[in-house]
């Protein structure tokens, strides 16, 4: 019995050192096997609830400068890549064309100031006329009325002279002279009806050519439509001239400029780009089976190609509606392309979401068509 008791103390002994250096041969092993797993784990559960995608790029506002005139270019102060600040001159198209013309706008508009001058001449002048010729009608009604007035007396007179002359109360010559006496009288009425007519005529052709001259005139002051049109005329001219220097509309970075001193610019016809420096934002394109657990204000990280140990913060402004349909589009002779699939594999669409940067660092230079990873944290979602 005391062997037996012997050898077990021995055997416990044995097991107790045998855990020690268990634990140390593969201790350090378990142990780097859990933090992987735990790790995996945690990898696997951030990359289910947070959807991400190496397919983005950088994008921007990319203005398309054109000019409001057309002519050759005489000073170009800028050169290509250059770095441009809001209203800074990009270039200037020949102004002496414009200047003359703006020259002549301002002839045409002295003109028209004097022709209306004129022209309001014309109009008294046509008014005074009305005024005389209302008041020489009023002269001839009161010289027919004063001639129809002495017609009746001179008749009355001339009626009783041939009663009297029956009766031989009165000489022949004293009827003789009254019957003189009426006929003048009726003679004068018939001038002066005739003379009332001509004074009436006359005031119609004055009246008429009193509207023709207000016709003429226009309007008055500022409301007259030659004026107007001479103003406007002056103010295309002005605008026009000052078309010919072109400005920066933002603060941005002219790109691939092509123009040279002497090339022929065209109206409305896009001469240079300008790339808005104050506009960049990143178009994650996240597969459609992640796009659902993605809304707008959801914070996300942004990392670029050309900056990867910089990751920038960012939030999701919107997520694109829709994308264009290559399978069933028309193409040549009108005919649907069609593209070629494998039929065991379903490939999921990519769908644009627009990444604001909360803050880009003055190390970091934003560039258009950049390459950029986006991961979206809807776990921090409120």
């Amino acid at each position: 019995p005391g062997g037996d008791l012997q050898r077990s103390d021995r055997n416990l002994a044995d097991s107790d050192m045998i855990i020690p250096q268990l634990l140390r041969r593969y201790g350090p092993t378990a142990a780097i096997v859990l933090i992987a797993a735990a790790v995996t784990t945690w990898k696997v559960r951030d990359w289910l609830t947070n959807p991400w995608t190496r397919d983005g790029q950088v994008r921007g506002n990319v203005i398309q400068i054109a000019p409001r005139v057309s002519g050759p270019i005489v000073t170009l102060p800028i050169r290509d890549n250059q770095e441009v600040a809001k209203g800074d001159l990009l270039f200037r198209i020949d102004p002496r064309t414009f200047q003359a013309a703006l020259d002549q706008a301002r002839a045409n508009l002295d003109n028209t100031k004097v022709e209306l001058v004129t022209l309001a001449r014309q109009v008294a002048v046509a008014q005074a006329s009305v005024v005389q010729a209302r008041a020489v009608i009023q002269q001839k009604r009161s010289a027919l009325l004063a001639a129809q007035s002495q017609l009746r007396v001179d008749e009355k007179n001339y009626r009783r002279g041939e009663e009297l002359i029956a009766s031989g109360s009165i000489t022949q010559k004293q009827f003789d002279d009254d019957q003189t006496t009426y006929q003048i009288s009726r003679s004068s009425v018939d001038e002066a009806r005739a003379a009332l007519l001509e004074a009436e005529k006359q005031l119609l052709e004055d009246q008429a050519s009193q509207q023709e001259a207000i016709a003429r005139q226009g309007a008055p002051g500022n409301k007259n439509a030659k004026l107007r049109a001479a103003q406007s005329s002056l103010k295309d001219a002005e605008l026009n001239l000052e078309f010919t220097q072109v400005m920066a509309p933002v603060d941005g970075y002219v790109t691939n400029l092509n123009l040279r001193i002497g090339s022929q610019t065209v109206a409305n016809q896009p001469a240079l780009a300008l790339v808005d420096k104050n506009s960049f934002w990143v178009d994650a394109y996240i597969r459609e089976t992640w796009i659902r657990r993605i809304q707008p204000g959801d914070k996300a990280v942004v990392t670029l190609m050309s900056h990867p140990d910089q990751p920038l913060a960012g939030t999701v402004d919107s997520l694109g509606w829709g994308i264009f349909q290559q399978t069933g589009s028309t193409g040549q002779d009108l005919l649907p392309n069609v593209e070629a699939t494998f039929e065991w594999i379903r490939l999921a669409q990519r769908i644009p979401v627009k990444v604001t940067l909360d803050e880009v660092p003055e190390s970091i230079v934003l560039r258009l068509g950049s390459t950029a990873s986006v991961l979206v944290r809807t776990d921090q979602r409120n």
